[in-house]
């Protein structure tokens, strides 16, 4: 993997008509800044890569190949936060490393990655730093030309300064300060995100009213939807990388957009031809599934490690930490491999372009054209309806294996309901909302009861492999009881959660909407 580094800056532009800069304001009078160093002047020759249609540039990431500067390499920047990115850095080579090439594949797929636009900066360099010479910002005064690369394009200048915390520090105060210097000379924050940003606009010919996807007109039950599953759409593509990365929580939220993505298929039916959509959506549940191999491992490890943590040392009998750990890294290595090759797969990315193509072109049905107040409560109180009844005839089961899978049928029916009721809320606001809350702390006790299924599950082959290894399975065995009692407790609580999430007010602030 490249290496990766946090970028926390802001860009400023002088405001003088012939991009000549302006003078600097003495920074060393911003709280915390003991002195201003020159560190001399270099200068930088960078090469943008995008695609024929911009699809890096309308997602805000930049790739790059520079040379000059100690950095000198391949660029790949993702942003995170306003003014916050994370670039990741290859050594200098004449083609893409692969490493780089994989984290752009979910956006990039079967297009070329071609020159865009050349920038050439003069950097003059200083350093801001502490009383004690720590350093805590570097301050760049940069002079650009830019040149578009492609058919028709043109050029430009400017002069702008950039100003970037130094590595480890992470206090946003010294840079609010040194903007309020700035601001007070005159020198205004630039409205560009990146030099490149500005660099396309300025350079490069662009088509009026270009758009990939359909947009009925606003208000109507098509709008509402198709915003909807767009952003969950987005979401997927930009969660790939940060899948390949390895970064926190990244398979679930993948993972999450999928779910989404079919709920509301099933949901607004009376929106979008299910004859359409349900081919989409069985390729979104292989996808979950895949996705589901490690993130259900990571979700298990993390229970299981809180439950020994709980136990007392006394009761700790046998190296059962260290068989957790091992059960853990090998599930975890090969569920790794699998998930990248997934998303290196061409099933993966045949997906995405049928998403893409049917929010292009979209089945819409004749409820689509309606107002989106006529349209969406009643596909919330139809996902209402069916998981009251799952609900009902879970608990009207005996304890055991058929009320645990009636109970977990009873979790999906509350995700879909949730899911539908989010899809709502901009259009039908407070109501939407609530109902969406309600139903999140019932699928919250549904999903935990379902979690100690299958912990249970695995705790019975952790204990039988401790048992053949001659250790003591006795902590299972605790682990294993403490979970049938936790399972216990959920249930108990269901029906009083349940009543409070399906209260008939809500259903008829619901049919008001309508």
């Amino acid at each position: 993997m490249a290496d990766t580094k946090r970028e926390i800056e802001r860009k400023f532009e002088f405001p003088t008509p012939d991009g000549n800069p302006a003078r600097l304001p003495d920074l060393t009078r911003v709280p915390g800044i003991a002195a201003v160093v020159a560190r001399g002047a270099v200068d930088l020759d960078a090469v943008y890569y995008d695609t024929q249609d911009l699809r890096l540039d309308a997602d805000s990431l930049t790739l790059r190949r520079r040379t000059g500067g100690a950095d000198a390499g391949w660029h790949l920047k993702f942003p995170v936060a306003k003014g916050i990115r994370d670039e990741l850095r290859a050594p200098l080579s004449d083609d893409l490393p692969p490493t780089l090439s994989a984290l752009l594949r979910s956006r990039v797929r079967d297009r070329q990655l071609v020159p865009v636009v050349r920038l050439l900066s003069s950097r003059e360099v200083c350093h801001l730093l502490a009383d004690d010479d720590t350093p805590l910002a570097e301050l760049s005064v940069d002079t650009v030309r830019a040149q578009g690369l492609v058919e028709g394009a043109s050029s430009t200048a400017w002069t702008e300064i950039e100003v970037e915390l130094a590595d480890g520090v992470h206090d946003e105060s010294i840079l609010d300060g040194v903007e309020k210097a700035l601001r007070k000379a005159g020198i205004r924050p630039s409205p560009s995100t990146s030099k490149v940003a500005r660099a396309l606009r300025e350079t490069l010919p662009r088509e009026d009213g270009a758009g990939k996807d359909a947009r009925p007109a606003d208000g109507t039950a098509g709008a509402e939807v198709l915003a909807y599953l767009r952003a969950q759409r987005d979401s997927l593509v930009a969660h790939d990388p940060a899948v390949r990365r390895e970064l926190p929580d990244a398979v679930h939220q993948m993972r999450v957009a999928t779910r989404r993505l079919r709920s509301a298929f099933k949901s607004y039916a009376k929106v979008l031809d299910r004859a359409v959509t349900d081919p989409v959506g069985e390729e979104l549940k292989w996808l979950a599934g895949e996705l589901g191999v490690d993130r259900d491992r990571e979700v298990l490890t993390a229970r299981l490690r809180s439950h020994l943590k709980a136990v007392p040392g006394t009761l700790l009998l046998g190296p059962v930490r260290a068989r957790l750990r091992i059960w853990s890294t090998a599930r975890h290595t090969g569920a790794r491999h699998r998930t990248v090759a997934v998303l290196d797969g061409e099933r993966y990315l045949a997906l995405l372009a049928t998403l893409d193509a049917l929010l292009a072109d979209p089945p819409l049905r004749p409820a689509a054209a309606r107002p989106a107040a006529d349209v969406l409560p009643k596909a919330l109180l139809k996902d209402y309806r069916r998981l009251d009844g799952r609900i009902h005839s879970a608990l009207g089961l005996a304890s055991g294996h058929q009320r645990d899978l009636a109970l977990h049928e009873a979790r999906k029916a509350a995700k879909r309901a949730r899911y539908s009721a989010e899809a709502a809320t901009p259009a039908l606001g407070r109501p939407a909302k609530k109902f969406a809350k309600r139903i999140k702390a019932v699928q919250s006790r549904l999903g935990d009861h379902q979690d100690s299924v299958v912990a249970r599950d695995q705790l019975r082959i952790l204990a039988a492999q401790a048992h053949a290894a001659g250790e003591s399975a006795f902590t299972w065995g605790l682990l294993y009881g403490r979970e049938e009692a936790a399972a216990a407790r959920r249930e108990r609580e269901l029906p009083a959660v349940w009543a409070r999430a399906s209260g008939a007010k809500l259903r008829r602030r619901l049919t008001a909407a309508s």
